[in-house]
């Protein structure tokens, strides 16, 4: 449940984030796009050593404390953290602001930088309040926090590019008008991102604020004799955070080292400043797009980690082994449909958000590509979580690392003696993908003794969606053929897809309604899944195949009672009496 609440709204935060970069593209040009893109790329790797690895670091050692009713130690660990993200996240912000030209080759890439700078400070006091939170398993609060970093983000964003680009441009030596204007742009993109951080502080110290009573209440009541000092919790944050930051600073780092040595290689080719900005901007078009479905597994990874956690810790392996069997399903249940879907429409997709006629072509190619990584993306993203919740925090780092070095050794070899040059920016991260899938899938293996269920998380999913996918690509072109409109047909073809996509999944017991209970507020699509079924089971109502599907119906949600009271016993208590956002 806290998972659905954090992937709906990862899920909404990245499609506002893709709508409004929409205009954002139109306003400022591919090549301020590229610019962008370029600046992004390194400010995320410096915030992911400073900053970005904190919610769920945090997340882990204070669930790790609750989950023995230490609220005292739990407090001072919060406490603790934030110090320890105010001297990190202004050193790397300085950092950033002196250095940004030693970062990026690109001039105007790293003007760009230089604007992202305050942002660093700023997002690891958000990443310590959302880690705090979701130590207590409610998501609720880092859910609504996104959504209005993004609105925030979106509106400020968009206004700053519009006034920005009609100031006089910002100086850079050699650059032509229409470049400096570019930059101008996005410029104001960075600091739309900033404005957009500083909301979800706003909005987390307020819901912090009016919680006090009830973390001073516990706090006193808390008759722990150990009390942790702040060298002891300093030390723990410094063990656990670096693992955390060396695994997810390796694992998202090959997107900036790849966009480091495209643009060094396309300029050895003598390939112009302002051509590769145009590049990089199809590139993270299509990244953009791609990246939306994967927001599930980065949900329901932050979801995971303390109820892994507090599992681990107290040796209850089947129900770890649980927990990670359904989060896969879950996450595979969109994941798999979603990769299918932009295989299909990738080009629909693109000339609706990005229709800038330059670079639609090359795009739409690269998000065909791009399509089969939101899979091994979304797998690798949730096993690392697994391996992190349960102590085997370097497994992850170590397996990031053999696939960083294997990607950059295929991007060197396509980029350098092939004609396919930017095509390589989708296949480096696919192959990197791909190995850490299948690495941290060993990892899991052998540390939680798992065993993957395939038929119904993999292949019947898998079918099922190269039949949606199918039939969506003929409705958009029948439609298209008729109506000469490129956003009513994809409304429609979509619209075919997800329901042959649902009765099929029901048609082919892909999930049970059993399983379908599991979810949140599910009474109206097990209501419609019994509409479904129900022909089935008439036809079928005698023979043996029902009846025995019946049985194991009623185990499963007699496993399921048993497995949410037994969570109950330790999460209940963890739960905030909210005044503000009442989760319970």
């Amino acid at each position: 449940m806290q998972a659905g609440i954090l992937a709906v709204a990862g899920i909404l935060s990245r499609i506002i984030g893709l709508l409004y970069n929409s205009p954002m593209t139109a306003i400022i040009g591919d090549e301020g796009n590229g610019y962008y893109a370029f600046a992004y790329r390194a400010y995320t790797i410096v915030l992911l050593i400073s900053s970005y690895s904190i919610p769920s670091a945090i997340s882990k050692v204070v669930a790790g404390h609750l989950a023995g009713g230490e609220y005292k130690n739990a407090h001072r660990i919060f406490k603790g953290a934030m110090l320890y993200v105010i001297f990190v996240g202004g050193s790397a912000s300085l950092l950033v602001f002196f250095f940004a030209d030693k970062l990026l080759s690109l001039a105007g890439a790293a003007t760009v930088l230089k604007f992202f700078a305050p942002t660093i400070f700023l997002s690891g006091i958000l990443g310590v309040l959302r880690g705090y939170f979701q130590a207590h398993r409610t998501m609720a609060q880092t859910s609504v926090s996104q959504i209005l970093e993004q609105i925030l983000n979106a509106l400020v964003s968009i206004l700053l590019a519009i006034w920005l680009t009609g100031l006089m441009p910002f100086n850079i030596a050699g650059a032509e008008e229409a470049t400096r204007r570019s930059v101008n742009g996005a410029i104001g993109g960075a600091l739309g991102t900033g404005f957009g951080v500083l909301t979800g502080i706003i909005f987390m110290w307020a819901i912090y604020y009016l919680n006090k009573k009830t973390i001073k209440r516990r706090i006193e009541q808390d008759k722990h004799p150990e009390e942790l000092s702040y060298q002891a919790i300093f030390k723990m944050i410094l063990f656990v955070v670096t693992p955390f930051i060396l695994s997810t600073c390796i694992y998202n780092i090959n997107s900036f080292i790849n966009a480091t040595i495209f643009s060094s290689v396309m300029a050895a080719k003598e390939v112009s400043v302002s051509e590769i900005a145009v590049l990089m901007s199809a590139v993270e078009k299509s990244t953009k797009i791609s990246n939306i479905p994967i927001a599930l597994a980065a949900a329901m990874s932050a979801a995971l980690i303390p109820g892994i956690a507090g599992d681990f810790a107290v040796k209850r392996l089947d129900l770890c082994r649980d927990k990670v069997a359904k989060a896969i399903r879950s996450t595979m249940f969109i994941a798999i449909p979603a990769a299918m879907g932009i295989l299909a429409l990738s080009k629909p997709v693109m000339l609706l958000l990005y229709p800038q006629r330059e670079t639609l072509d090359l795009s739409a190619n690269l998000l065909i590509i791009m399509a089969a990584g939101v899979v091994f993306y979304s797998l690798s993203t949730l096993s690392s979580a697994v391996l992190q919740g349960t102590g085997r925090v370097n497994s992850p780092v170590v397996n990031a690392a053999i696939a960083l070095v294997l990607q950059t050794v295929v991007l060197d070899l396509v980029l350098f003696y092939t004609d396919f040059s930017t095509y390589a920016m989708a296949v480096a991260p696919l192959l990197f993908a791909f190995l850490m899938c299948l690495l941290n899938a060993l990892s899991v293996r052998r540390h939680l003794e798992y065993r993957q269920e395939w038929d119904r998380t993999f292949f019947r999913p898998l079918l099922i969606s190269i039949v949606m996918a199918a039939l969506a690509f003929g409705t958009y072109h029948g439609f298209y053929f008729l109506l000469k409109m490129n956003l009513p047909a994809l409304i429609i073809a979509v619209l075919v897809g997800a329901l042959v996509y649902f009765v099929l999944v029901v048609k082919f017991k892909v999930v049970s309604e059993a399983e379908i209970k599991w979810l949140p507020h599910s009474k109206q699509l097990t209501e419609l899944v019994g509409k479904i079924g129900a022909k089935r089971e008439r036809k079928n109502k005698h023979g043996h195949g029902q009846g025995h599907e019946h049985e194991h119906g009623q185990e499963q949600e007699q496993k399921q009672a048993k497995d949410q009271k037994e969570s109950a016993a330790s999460g209940d208590k963890n739960d905030f009496e909210f005044d503000f956002l009442d989760e319970e």
